[in-house]
């Protein structure tokens, strides 16, 4: 991304010596400025840690469900417990 930068070499150079689209190395150059703070945007740690949060979120809705219908469950098998 420095040679890219720096205008030493041109980003579709770059991204053919790397082997990637040039489409692809701007997406990474600007996820890059956006990790170090030089422009707006959620970072790739938010990113990460967003990820996490909604898949932790899935499983409590999902336990929360488990346990709303549990009472039934029980009830419906009489194991309720006395």
């Amino acid at each position: 991304m420095d040679l890219a930068r720096s205008g030493r070499q041109p980003v579709a150079k770059v991204a053919s010596d790397l082997g990637i689209s040039e489409s692809c190395l701007r997406r990474w150059m600007a996820q890059d400025d956006v990790d170090a703070g030089r422009r707006e945007g959620v970072s790739s740690d938010e990113r990460r840690e967003l990820v996490e949060l909604r898949r932790r979120n899935r499983v409590l809705e999902m336990e929360v469900e488990i346990l709303k219908r549990a009472p039934a469950y029980f009830a419906r098998e009489n194991v309720l417990p006395k």
